[in-house]
């Protein structure tokens, strides 16, 4: 049998959903604002949860306020936590390390080789592995420190969305969504297909990607039938030393390969994310609870209880939506299209428009409430990604990468390009879409330049009513149309997510604090001090999660959309 573990990647996805269209894959981080919905990056489509990771013999898990908790084999002090707030996890074999919410890392655990004494400066994604870890700057390059014996610390240049570390070998995936590995190469590990990703997992000596139409591949060492991954689509896949399990569009999980500890046999239900470790697995629910199976020897498969999902928030022109800790919505607000009424049923992601809202339900399929005048409540079936709420039309990105969108199609906005993308944000008469090669495309309405993006690559892209923001790879913003308020002025800095306004833009700085311009008459350009993980912009009014999970809404309160109303609690 293959030995010694070392998956260790997390997916991190936060999303946010916002707007008036609102955003998130998630992710998530993101924001859309008065339209539209962004995801965060190096994040594939997944929903917004709490952050899983499945080292060696330990697990580790983010609640939903942001503090860590591990179980497992403790042997080097890799399941002690350090206090403070985190978005992101990753376990390696006896080492484990978290990307803190002002960015920076810290790691814990063994360190004879250095891979628990990570780098400064601040970073939007950490992976640990056995002797090594990598991380993802904040500037789209990467870092990796620790044992370097085949050549799996010297990574290459360039600009990445996502790491895996594998046992000996490193893959990254590119703006461009294709894929570099580096590292050992024994078993052809290191030597992905062609195609472009949006997701990749390195186990042991084997590695696997999602693909951008949802479907998975896998290379390397198949002697357990860890690298024959099922048919149908998936939003996540994590490999562990000799099995691989992936969480399928209906939320459900298939694991295949080694199961001689039943780590590929996982429960019924319904999940949002799982992760992969030597000879276990844990996989976060939808209900925000957690589950692991596989061998116990060290407690690795008796996680803790308690929800780790983390909140997600929407701002529609004059309602705002919540999806809670447990997946079912909350809404309150302007309610005269019956907007602020959900459905029942748990969900990934919200996204709120003018008069309406949609959600991304846990088996992939979508649902819209509110105002239907010109069919931008009534989504197309199939399975999707990510939704985004326009003025009055709606966009959804297909488990293949593809969109579609409905609704009011006066200029265009509703006719998106053909070609795969990894997020879609819609505007009041115009939408923009990230490819998977990181470049923009716009189409609808160019009456005040909305449409006409600049070249580059980006990880986040927002529209506003006439206005539209990007997040470049190198963590700046851009943005151009509508000016008149200021709102296609950003300031400087680096950025970690952005969400747009009517008139106004939010962005959520690399230390965690919120910056806010353009449109101010309500003072919702105006942000409470303090730090956060999301931001979502409305017509008026602006909300934000705070890094200790609680909210805060500043701006128009007109019609009660400031005021939070959680059945969760802080």
């Amino acid at each position: 049998m293959l030995k010694r573990a070392t998956y260790v990647r997390i997916a991190s996805r936060l999303f946010l959903i916002l707007l008036t269209s609102g955003a998130g894959s998630a992710v998530g981080v993101l924001a859309a604002g008065g339209v539209g919905l962004v995801r965060a990056p190096a994040a594939s489509p997944g929903p917004a949860a709490g952050n899983i990771a499945a080292g060696g013999r330990h697990g580790c898990a983010v609640r939903g306020d942001g503090t860590l908790t591990c179980w497992g084999d403790n042997a080097y002090d890799q399941s002690t936590p350090p206090a403070g707030t985190f978005t992101q996890v990753a376990g390696g074999d006896g080492h484990t390390c978290g990307l803190k919410t002002d960015g920076t890392l810290t790691c814990w655990g063994y360190n004879a080789y250095g891979q628990s004494t990570p780098p400064a400066g601040t970073f939007t994604e950490v992976a640990g592995s056995d002797l090594h870890t990598c991380g993802l700057k904040t500037d789209g390059t990467l870092a990796c420190w620790g044992d370097n014996a085949y050549g799996q610390s010297a990574h290459p240049a360039g600009a990445f969305t996502e790491v895996a570390a594998g046992h000996l070998h490193t893959c990254g995936l590119r703006t461009d969504g294709t894929l570099a590995c580096w590292g050992n190469n024994g078993n052809g590990e290191g030597t992905p297909p062609a195609g472009t990703f949006t997701e990749v997992a390195a186990g042991n000596v084997h590695t696997c990607g999602v693909k951008t139409d949802g479907t998975l591949a896998c290379w390397g060492y198949n002697g357990y039938g860890q690298s024959t991954p099922p048919a149908g689509t998936f939003t996540d896949v994590a490999a562990g030393d000799s099995h691989t399990c992936g969480v399928k569009t209906d939320g459900t999980l298939a694991c295949w390969g080694y199961n001689g500890y039943g780590q590929s046999t996982p429960p019924a239900g319904t999940f949002t994310e799982v992760a992969a470790g030597d000879f276990h697995t844990c996989g976060l629910k939808t209900d925000g609870t957690l589950a692991c199976w596989g061998d116990d020897s060290s407690g690795q498969s008796a996680p803790p209880g308690g929800t780790f999902s983390r909140r997600l928030v929407t701002a529609g022109w004059n309602h705002t939506c919540e999806r809670q800790l447990d997946g079912t919505l909350a809404c309150w607000g302007q309610n005269g299209y019956g907007q602020s009424t959900p459905p029942a049923g748990t969900f990934t992601q919200v996204a709120g428009g003018s008069l309406r809202t949609c959600g991304l339900k846990t088996d992939g399929t979508l649902a819209c409430w509110g105002n239907n005048s010109w069919g931008e409540t009534t989504p197309p079936a199939g399975t999707f990604t990510e939704v985004a709420a326009g003025g009055v039309h709606t966009c959804g990105l297909k488990t293949d990468g593809t969109l579609a969108c409905w609704g009011l199609n006066t200029s265009g906005q509703s006719t998106p390009p053909v070609g795969t993308f990894t997020q879609v944000t819609g505007g009041y008469a115009h939408t923009c879409g990230l490819k998977t090669d990181g470049t923009l495309a716009c189409w609808g309405d160019n009456s005040q330049g909305q449409s006409t993006s600049p070249g580059g690559t980006f990880t986040q892209v927002v529209g506003g009513q006439d206005h539209t923001c990007g997040l470049k790879t190198d963590a700046s913003l851009a943005c151009w149309g509508d000016n008149s308020q200021g709102q296609s002025t950003p300031p400087g800095g680096t950025f970690t997510q952005i969400a747009g306004g009517i008139y106004h833009t939010c962005g959520l700085k690399t230390d965690g604090t919120l910056a806010c311009w353009g449109f101010n008459f309500f003072g919702q350009s105006t942000p409470p001090a303090g730090t956060f993980t999301q931001v979502a912009a409305g017509y008026g009014h602006t909300c934000g999660l705070k890094t200790d999970g609680a909210f805060a809404c500043w701006g128009d309160n007109t019609y009660g959309q400031v005021d939070m109303i959680f059945k969760d609690g802080f």
